[in-house]
C-alpha cells in the first residue's frame, strides 16, 4: 500500500516481478502514463486501486475481462476514450470519471447519456431502505457496495466506492446497521454506508442555482462504552471538489456515539450536478480495536434548493430534451469527424509532445485556422506580451479562446510548456479550463474555454466598463480567494502563481472569477523557499520581499491578491491611479489612510453610490491591507483570507508597516519601479533581482547620508 505518498512518473516496473502480489494500492498519487500490460500476469492479485492519479492511454481490455475475479478501481484518471462502448456498471470495476475530458459529472463518459427528470432536491438514506421523515422521503440506498464500485441510479444519483478494509473477514462489509438506537429518526440513522478509502455521491439533473447541503451522521459502529468504542473515525469532506471539513470526527463533534449530528453547508453553487465526497486520509484507528471499518461513514444526505423551483411546463421540457439530444448527436458526429480526419497524424503530434505529461487535448494547426477564420484580425479579443488571443468556434459549436505565442513573445517555450503542465493538472471552478494545445513547427497555441466577459481589468478600468455592483465584486473577490486557496493548500500539486492581477482574472457569463495565465507559475516545494535571480511578475503587484530579494513563497500571491482586492473596491488601477502627488499609487493612499486614521471609505468606487454593505466593504479593505503588509510572516494564508471574506473568521488586527524612514526608501523604490513601468510601456516584467538590489542599495545609501 503506497496510498497518498506523492508518487509521480510511470507505474514502477519492479512491481511486475512480484508474482505473489495480492493487493496493490497506488491511489491518490500523481502517477502518469499507461497501465503496464504485464500486470495482467500477476494471477494472484485480487485488488488493484489506482484511483486519483494522472494515468493516460487506452483502457486495457484485460481489466474488463478479469473484473469478475478481482477488484479494480481506476476512477479519477485521464484514460483516452475509445470508439467502443465503455461498460461502467461492472460490480468490481470502478471507472467513474476515469477518462480524459471527465472534468465534471455532466461530461463523464459513464454519465453523459444518463437521462433523468429535472429536480430541485435530493434526499438519500445512505445504506438503508426508503424512509419518510416528516414530509420528506429519503430514497433507498441498499446496494451492498464493494471495494471498487460505481453504482448509478435511475433516479439521477448514485455513488462511487473505493478501497477495501484490511481485515479479511470483513472485506465485504460496506453497510453498517444498528437496532439499539433510541431516537425519533432511528430509521434514518440506524443504517449507514461505509468506505475504506473514498466514497463519492453524485446527483444529476439539479436546477441551476444555490443549494443547501445537509449531511446526517451518527456513529453506530464505534459505540462508546464497548470494546469497539476505543476506535476513532476521522475523514475529510469535499463538496463540489472543495474541501469543506478536514479531519472530521463524528464522535468528537456529536459528543458521543449513537447521537445525531447534522453538518449544514449553505450557498453551494450547482449547475446541473453535485458531487459530495468522503475521503479517508489514513488518520484515526486502523488496527485498534480490530482491523476493521475505520473509513468514512454517512447516514443520510439532503440537498435542498435555496430558490423557488420554476413552473414545470411539459412543452418546454420536450423542447429542452430535443435540444439536448440534438447537441449530443452533433457532439458525437463532431468527435467522429475529428477522429476520422486526424487519426493519421496523431502519432506525429504525440511525438512532438512526448516529453510532456499532458491531461488535455491536442489540436492541429488546421483546426486552429478553421476555428479562427484563418487567424483573422477580426477574431482578436485580446493582446499581450505573449501575442494575440483569438475567439474561435469548433465544429461542434463550442466557443474557445486561442492564445497564440508570438515569435517576438516575451513568454518563451519554457513558459509555454510550464503553462500547459501547470494548468492541465488542475481542476477547480475558479481556475480557467484548458481544453488543449497545438504545437506544429514554430506555431504554439493554448486553447482555453471562452470567457464571455473577458477580464476583470476591462470590467473595472476600461471605457466600456461593466456595471459591477457590490455583491458581484464581493463574489469575484471570494472566487479568486477560493482559487488561490486550492492552488496553495488543497491541490495535490501546490503552485505559486506569481502574476495575480486584474488582467489575469477572467469573467464568465455569470461574472464568476477564474484565474488564468499560468506561464510564470512555480511549484511550491514545502519547507523550501525559492531564492531566484530571475524575478518575474508585474510591477505594482509584486510583493516587496520577492521584487527586492527574489524571496518567493505563496505569501507573494497573498500580497498580489491584496492589491487586486483594493482595485476591486476602488474601481481603479493600482499603478495608474494617483489621487494626489503625495501618493504614487492606490496602495500608498490606502496605507496613508490606515496610518493617519483616515476614512477608509474614501477608497470606495464612487460609481457604486451608496448601494453597498458598509461592513462588508470595510472588512474587504482591512483584509486587503492585511494581505499587503510588508512582512510576509504577518500576511494570512489564502484559506484564512477566504474565511475572513466569507465572514467566517474575524479579520486580524492590522499591523502597521515599517518605520517612517524605512517606509520612505520603500516608497522611493516603488516610485522607481513605477517610472520603469512608464518608460517601458509594459506591465509584465522579467528582470534581474541583482538589478533591483543595486537600485535599493543606492537609495538606502542616499538616506544614510
Amino acid at each position: 500500500m503506497l496510498r497518498s505518498c506523492k508518487l509521480f512518473g510511470p507505474i514502477p516496473k519492479y512491481l511486475l516481478g512480484m508474482t505473489q502480489l495480492k493487493h496493490l494500492d497506488l491511489s491518490f498519487n500523481s502517477l502518469s502514463g499507461p497501465i503496464p500490460s504485464e500486470l495482467q500476469y500477476l494471477n494472484k492479485m485480487k485488488d488493484m486501486y489506482l484511483t486519483s492519479n494522472m494515468l493516460t492511454g487506452p483502457l486495457p481490455s484485460w481489466i474488463t475481462n478479469k473484473a469478475d475475479k478481482s477488484n479494480f478501481d481506476l476512477s479519477y484518471n485521464n484514460f483516452s476514450k475509445t470508439s467502443g462502448q465503455v461498460i461502467c456498471n461492472i460490480n468490481a470495476l470502478n471507472l467513474y470519471r476515469s477518462f480524459s475530458g471527465d472534468n465534471d459529472i455532466k461530461s463523464s463518459v459513464c454519465l453523459k447519456n444518463f437521462h433523468c427528470k429535472a429536480r430541485y432536491s435530493l434526499h438519500i438514506n445512505c445504506g438503508g431502505n426508503e424512509t419518510k421523515v416528516g414530509k420528506t422521503t429519503y430514497e433507498e440506498d441498499g446496494e451492498v457496495g464493494g471495494a471498487a464500485m460505481f453504482a448509478p441510479r435511475k433516479a439521477g444519483w448514485g455513488f462511487s466506492s473505493s478501497g477495501s478494509f484490511w481485515h479479511e473477514k470483513i472485506t465485504s462489509t460496506y453497510l453498517a446497521k444498528s437496532n439499539s438506537l433510541n431516537m425519533s429518526d432511528s430509521k434514518l440513522y440506524g443504517d449507514a454506508r461505509l468506505s475504506a478509502t473514498s466514497l463519492t455521491y453524485y446527483g444529476n439533473c439539479l436546477g441551476k442555482g444555490n443549494y443547501t447541503v445537509t449531511l446526517h451522521f451518527s456513529e453506530i459502529v464505534f459505540v462508546t462504552g464497548s470494546f469497539l468504542g476505543l476506535g476513532r473515525r476521522i475523514f475529510d469532506i469535499y463538496i463540489q471538489e472543495r474541501l469543506v471539513q478536514k479531519n472530521f470526527d463524528i464522535v468528537k463533534e456529536a459528543k458521543g456515539s449513537n447521537k445525531v449530528l447534522l453538518k449544514i453547508y449553505k450557498h453551494i453553487p450547482v449547475s446541473g450536478s453535485i458531487e459530495i465526497r468522503f475521503y479517508y486520509a489514513g488518520k484515526g484507528s486502523t488496527a485498534i480495536p480490530v482491523r476493521g471499518t475505520y473509513g468514512a461513514l454517512i447516514s443520510a444526505i439532503s440537498v435542498e434548493s435555496e430558490f423557488k423551483p420554476p413552473f414545470d411546463k411539459e412543452k418546454l421540457k420536450r423542447i429542452l430534451i430535443g435540444c439536448a439530444l440534438a447537441i449530443a448527436f452533433l457532439v458525437i458526429i463532431g468527435l467522429f469527424i475529428f477522429w476520422k480526419h486526424h487519426r493519421k497524424d496523431t502519432a506525429s503530434r504525440e511525438q512532438v509532445l512526448a516529453g510532456l505529461d499532458l491531461q488535455t487535448g491536442l489540436f492541429t494547426f488546421r483546426q486552429i485556422k478553421a476555428a479562427t477564420n484563418n487567424l483573422s484580425d477580426e477574431k482578436i479579443i485580446g493582446e499581450g506580451g505573449f501575442g494575440s488571443v483569438y475567439l474561435g468556434v469548433l465544429l461542434d459549436g463550442t466557443h474557445i479562446a486561442v492564445k497564440h505565442l508570438s515569435s517576438r513573445s516575451k513568454q518563451g517555450n519554457r513558459e509555454f510548456i510550464n503553462e500547459i503542465g501547470m494548468i492541465s493538472g488542475l481542476n477547480h471552478p475558479n481556475l480557467v479550463r484548458l481544453y488543449g494545445c497545438c504545437v506544429e513547427g514554430n506555431q504554439l497555441f493554448l486553447i482555453y474555454e471562452y470567457m464571455v466577459n473577458n477580464n476583470l481589468a476591462l470590467a473595472l478600468f476600461d471605457n466600456c466598463q461593466l456595471k459591477l455592483d457590490w455583491p458581484t465584486r464581493l463574489r469575484i473577490c471570494i472566487g479568486v480567494a477560493r482559487g488561490l486557496t486550492f492552488m496553495h493548500e488543497e491541490s495535490t500539486i501546490k503552485i505559486v502563481h506569481r502574476d495575480i492581477k486584474a488582467t489575469n482574472i477572467l469573467l464568465d457569463t455569470d461574472l464568476n472569477a477564474k484565474i488564468s495565465d499560468f506561464g510564470l507559475a512555480r511549484l511550491d516545494e514545502e519547507e523550501q523557499t525559492h531564492i531566484s535571480t530571475r524575478v518575474a511578475g508585474t510591477i505594482g503587484y509584486m510583493a516587496p520581499e520577492y521584487a527586492l530579494w527574489g524571496y518567493l513563497t505563496y505569501k507573494a500571491d497573498v500580497y498580489s491578491f491584496g492589491v487586486l482586492t483594493l482595485e476591486i473596491v476602488a474601481g481603479r488601477s493600482n499603478t495608474k491611479f494617483r489621487p494626489e502627488e503625495n501618493y504614487f499609487c492606490l496602495l500608498d493612499w490606502a496605507f496613508a489612510l490606515q496610518q493617519q486614521k483616515g476614512n477608509l471609505m474614501d477608497l470606495v468606487d464612487p460609481r457604486m453610490g451608496n448601494d453597498y454593505n458598509k461592513d462588508e466593504v470595510l472588512r474587504m479593505i482591512r483584509v486587503a491591507l492585511l494581505c499587503t503588509n510588508p512582512s510576509p510572516t504577518v500576511r494570512p494564508t489564502m484559506s484564512e483570507v477566504r474565511s475572513m471574506l466569507e465572514g467566517n473568521m474575524i479579520v486580524q488586527e492590522l499591523t502597521l508597516g515599517p518605520s517612517s524612514v524605512d517606509n520612505d526608501w520603500l516608497v522611493q523604490v516603488a516610485k522607481r519601479s513605477h517610472d520603469m513601468l512608464s518608460d517601458s510601456n509594459t506591465q509584465s516584467v522579467v528582470t534581474s533581482a541583482e538589478t533591483i538590489k543595486e537600485e535599493t542599495a543606492v537609495l538606502i545609501n542616499n538616506y544614510s547620508h
